[in-house]
């Protein structure tokens, strides 16, 4: 038993050092001049997908449960934080701190979002569950592009149209329907998203080799068989989400908050998809999979657009998500891994 826990921590160290890793290198090149400017606009990006990816990963892999609305709860904590940024400019002028806050409360629309979807959606299953989460997103995302809010004189307006949508001369527009948020401080940083990146594997280990970790992974492998052991399926199904939920809230929030207007259709059904392509390249129930992944496979088409080869990089970039998903359904591939890395039994593969 101890054997095993040793194991998992190192994992998780492993996971850390990786991530510590990168951020230093990252940081090296950039103050020797060696990162172009298109490359460093994708640093922040890059670290609000890989938080997407493992947070997607706790329901996908580690639940059990197939989710096709995660860029919904992203864009409940991109446009949360982005008002609450704005609102608070006066109030916490340190750019950092009001940046924290806003990611907190980003957090917590997502978990809000989480609940209100899971305790209804999470007694479904398969394809039911995988069809209302499509649905979700789809529906945050059309509430989104109606919505009109605002800060004057008179205080904070919210309206469903722009007919009922009246500002002062001297208000502040927020969120202005299609045209969604304008006018943002951009408040992210690199070092921001390393942060939040620490915390995600933080939150998401603890709770995977924690004893409700267990029994998350126990509903996963056969429902049936934790229910006749006592295991709430209801309580530890929508742990799960809403974590996930929280840490996408948070990731879409620093997201938002990188630009300096952020629009709805950011946070498409295309946006899921793309995060559940890095969870399952990156293998279900790999942390390290999902890190790694989620960062090679998002700045590779910007990697192939330095090269003459431009015009060829979506092309590419496709063969090569083919040729990855081949080597990870590949008996030899898996066979060889398997002699490298001897896969241990029980648990989840935090690697």
């Amino acid at each position: 038993m101890n054997r095993n826990i040793n194991k998992k921590s190192l994992n998780g160290f492993i996971n850390y050092g990786i991530v510590i890793a990168a951020f230093l290198v990252i940081q090296v090149l950039l103050g020797a001049g060696k990162i172009s400017n298109s490359l460093q606009s994708l640093l922040v990006p890059a670290c609000c997908y890989i938080v997407m990816a493992v947070s997607l990963n706790l329901t996908v892999g580690i639940l059990g449960e197939l989710s096709l609305g995660h860029a919904g709860f992203m864009s409940l904590g991109a446009f949360s934080g982005i008002v609450v940024s704005i609102l608070l400019q006066s109030a916490i002028p340190m750019a950092p701190l009001r940046l924290a806050v806003s990611m907190v409360v980003g957090a917590l629309f997502g978990a809000l979002g989480g609940v209100i979807v899971g305790v209804p959606v999470l007694r479904l299953q398969g394809d039911y569950l995988a069809i209302v989460t499509l649905a979700f997103g789809q529906i945050i995302q059309n509430i989104i592009m109606v919505l009109y809010m605002g800060v004057d004189e008179n205080g904070f307006h919210i309206a469903a149209s722009s007919d009922r949508f009246d500002l002062a001369a001297d208000g502040t527009a927020i969120i202005k329907g299609p045209m969604g948020a304008v006018g943002v401080s951009k408040l992210a940083t690199f070092t921001a998203g390393f942060v939040l990146i620490l915390i995600t594997l933080v939150v998401v280990q603890n709770l995977v080799n924690s004893r409700s970790g267990r029994a998350i992974m126990a509903l996963r492998d056969n429902r049936i068989a934790a229910e006749s052991v006592g295991i709430n399926v209801t309580k530890y199904k929508l742990m799960a989400f809403v974590t996930s939920a929280a840490l996408a809230g948070a990731a879409g929030a620093l997201f938002g908050l990188n630009y300096s207007s952020t629009v709805a259709s950011k946070f498409d059904f295309n946006t899921s998809i793309l995060v559940l392509v890095f969870v399952v390249l990156g293998g279900l129930g790999s942390i390290r999979g999902s890190i790694i992944a989620a960062a090679l496979l998002y700045v590779l088409p910007e990697m192939l657009r330095q090269f003459d080869i431009a015009e060829y990089r979506m092309l590419i970039y496709a063969i090569v998500l083919i040729l990855v998903m081949l080597a990870t359904n590949n008996d030899t591939v898996k066979g060889l891994a398997a002699r490298i890395i001897p896969k241990r039994k029980g648990g989840a593969d935090n690697g």
